[in-house]
């Protein structure tokens, strides 16, 4: 049993002797809020909320979860500085540079392995863009800050080309998807579950993914003031992702099941998204946050941030001794 797993015990028995032992008609404390946002691509979440796993976890607790869904990371880190919510989700690794960027007081709780396979750039099965020197001139739909916004700069900094060289169209995935459809646009470059949405119908072709060039961690982040308040509920939630991904990468089948009416998507398309996705849950740690500058530096240059950002001077969750840190400290 691991350290997080036998304080997690002890807690959970504390809580049960308490509530035991309290007199009838006992009144505890009102419940303590916790505000989730998540997206589409959330996955670990989604299958804690469908199976009611982390309500389950934090009943000792005390904790009433409220579940917000956004369309990308962008504006769920937005709403994560602006107090709307407590709690984020999985982001791609390019969004928490924009929310430092933004001076956002949030810390960096978990950290998903790299899964570089789990997104794409996405062009017609018949067309001409054979290489990644191809996409000069041509128009790209991408999310903005998204993990895809990366692996675009980084495709065209391996084919010699800079930004100015395509056109780019900031969409949301399903805008993005539409656009690429009715041609509107030439190259869409997303991320799983929707890579395998479009994947499966033969007429697209995947010119290039993340190998190589964008090795896509995800991050799940809380606010800085909700984590110091409430340092178990973040123990535990960190706890149950990680009994997520477990559960996910021993049952894959299952979970896409499980998923299947949730995302609107067939099981077998949802197994093959999954299957790129590492799900492993981990702990932040300064040896793995390296590429986190290298992206910053790739979005600056590329004049998409309006200064320089030290990544190193944001906070982890340091679970050992409770508290945020520097990622350079």
């Amino acid at each position: 049993m691991t350290q997080i797993t036998r304080r997690a015990f002890t807690r959970f028995a504390v809580a049960s002797l308490l509530a035991a032992s309290a007199p009838r008609g006992f009144s505890q404390s009102a419940p303590v809020a916790l505000r989730i946002g998540y997206q589409k691509s959330s996955t670990l979440i989604t299958l804690l909320k469908a199976r009611g796993s982390l309500e389950k976890a934090l009943a000792p607790l005390n904790v009433r979860i409220s579940w917000n869904e956004f369309a990308s990371g962008l504006p769920l880190t937005e709403a994560l500085n602006v107090d709307a919510v407590d709690f984020s989700a999985d982001v791609a690794d390019t969004v928490p540079i924009f929310a430092q960027a933004a001076h956002a007081r949030f810390v960096y709780v978990a950290q998903e392995a790299p899964s570089p396979g789990a997104q794409a750039i996405i062009v017609k099965k018949d067309g001409t863009l054979r290489t990644l020197a191809d996409l000069k001139g041509r128009r790209i739909a991408v999310t903005k800050a998204a993990g895809s916004h990366y692996l675009l700069l980084a495709a065209l900094a391996r084919a010699g080309l800079k930004p100015a060289d395509v056109g780019v169209n900031y969409l949301s995935p399903a805008d993005g998807r539409a656009a690429f459809e009715r041609g509107s646009v030439d190259v869409w470059i997303t991320w799983d579950p929707y890579v395998a949405s479009v994947e499966r119908e033969g007429d697209v072709r995947i010119l290039s993914d993340g190998a190589g060039l964008a090795s896509y961690q995800r991050y799940y982040l809380a606010s800085r003031t909700y984590a110091d308040a409430h340092p178990q509920i973040i123990e535990t939630v960190f706890e149950q992702l990680q009994t997520a991904g477990d559960w996910l990468r021993a049952n894959p089948l299952d979970a896409a099941n499980t998923l299947a009416p949730v995302w609107g998507l067939d099981a077998p398309t949802i197994e093959r998204a999954n299957a790129r996705r590492s799900y492993r849950v981990r702990a932040v740690a300064p040896p793995n946050f390296s590429e986190q500058q290298t992206i910053a530096d790739a979005f600056y240059r590329a004049g998409l941030l309006p200064a320089p950002v030290e990544t190193k001077q944001a906070l982890y969750w340091d679970f050992a001794a409770n508290q945020a840190k520097p990622i350079g400290a």
